[in-house]
C-alpha cells in the first residue's frame, strides 16, 4: 500500500496538486486500500461502490463521499492507466444557504479586537472576500495601493485572481508593510514566520466569543458576509462571482437567497389577537 501512495503522491505533486487535495487524496487513497485489502491495481468497480456505501453508512458526508471517489479514480487512471471507465456517479450534496453575518456584527466583531495586527487582519479578510489560506498567505509584493487592489495567487484550484480592498485600511496596511521586503508575507507571528491558518482561525473565535454573537459562523462566514453585502449593494453577481474566483456562477448565486431584499420585505401573516 505505501508504494501506491508514494506513486500517487508522486504525481500529484507532478501535477501541480495543492498541498490540501494531496493530504486529502493521500488520506482517502488509504482508506480505500484498508476496505479493499487485495489486488489493489486491480480495478473493481462493485468494490469501489461498496466502499462508498460503507463509508455512508458509517455516516460520511456526501462531500466526504465524491472525495474518496475523486481520489480513486485519480489513482487508477493516472497511476494504473487503465481504460475502463469507473461509471459511478458523484453523490448528490445538499446545497445549503451560507450563515452571513451583518454589518453591525461585523463591526461588533472587530471592535472587540485589541490587537491592531489581528483586526487589520479580518478587515481585510472582510473587506477583500478572502479564505483564511490566502490572508495568512499573502505577500506584500500582491497588495497594489494605488487601485487598491490584492492580487490572489495560487488559490484554491490553484488559480490566481484579482480582489479589492477598501481604503478605509489601506494606511494601516501600508504601515504593517513599511518596512517589509516585498516578498514578505503581510501577517507574521512573533518569530516572524508566516502566521499560521490556526492561528488566525483562534482570532476569529475569540472575537466572536467575546462579541456575544451566537450565530454558527467561522472564519470563512467573513467571506460569506462580503459576498452577500455587495450583492446588496447591487453590484452584479457576475463581478462577484470574479472577486470571488468561483468557477460556476451558481456557486455564487447561492448568495442571493440571502440577499432577496423583496423577500425579506414580505411579514408573515401570523396575528396575534389580544
Amino acid at each position: 500500500m505505501r508504494s501506491e501512495i508514494s506513486l500517487t503522491i508522486r504525481e500529484l505533486e507532478l501535477r501541480d496538486y495543492s498541498p490540501k487535495t494531496i493530504k486529502s487524496y493521500t488520506s482517502a487513497l488509504k482508506k480505500y486500500f484498508e476496505f479493499k485489502r487485495v489486488s489493489l491495481r486491480q480495478l473493481d468497480v462493485e468494490n469501489i461502490k461498496d466502499f462508498l456505501l460503507y463509508c455512508k453508512q458509517h455516516d460520511a458526508a456526501a462531500k466526504s463521499r465524491n472525495l474518496y471517489l475523486n481520489a480513486i479514480k485519480f489513482y487508477y487512471y493516472n497511476i494504473i492507466c487503465v481504460k475502463d471507465k469507473i461509471a459511478i456517479r458523484s453523490a448528490k450534496q445538499e446545497k445549503r444557504i451560507p450563515v452571513v453575518l451583518t454589518r453591525e456584527e461585523i463591526k461588533t466583531i472587530l471592535s472587540t479586537v485589541d490587537n491592531p495586527k489581528h483586526k487589520l487582519m479580518l478587515s481585510l479578510a472582510y473587506g477583500a472576500g478572502l479564505r483564511v489560506s490566502e490572508v495568512v498567505n499573502l505577500k506584500v509584493e500582491d497588495i497594489d495601493f494605488t487601485s487598491l487592489t490584492l492580487h490572489i495567487k495560487h488559490t484554491k484550484g490553484n488559480k490566481d485572481r484579482i480582489t479589492v480592498f477598501p481604503e478605509e485600511i489601506k494606511e494601516d496596511l501600508v504601515e504593517i508593510t513599511y518596512l517589509k521586503d516585498r516578498r514578505d508575507f503581510v501577517f507574521t507571528s512573533k518569530q516572524s514566520g508566516k502566521l499560521t491558518i490556526r492561528t488566525a482561525q483562534k482570532v476569529f473565535s475569540n472575537a466572536l466569543s467575546k462579541s456575544n454573537i451566537k450565530k454558527d459562523v467561522s472564519f470563512h462566514s467573513l467571506r460569506h458576509s462580503f459576498a452577500t453585502h455587495l450583492l446588496e449593494n447591487g453590484v452584479d453577481t457576475r463581478y462577484v462571482q470574479e472577486l470571488l474566483g468561483h468557477n460556476n456562477i451558481r456557486t455564487t448565486q447561492l448568495y442571493t437567497q440571502v440577499t432577496n431584499l423583496n423577500l425579506q420585505k414580505i411579514r408573515s401573516p401570523l396575528q396575534i389577537s389580544g
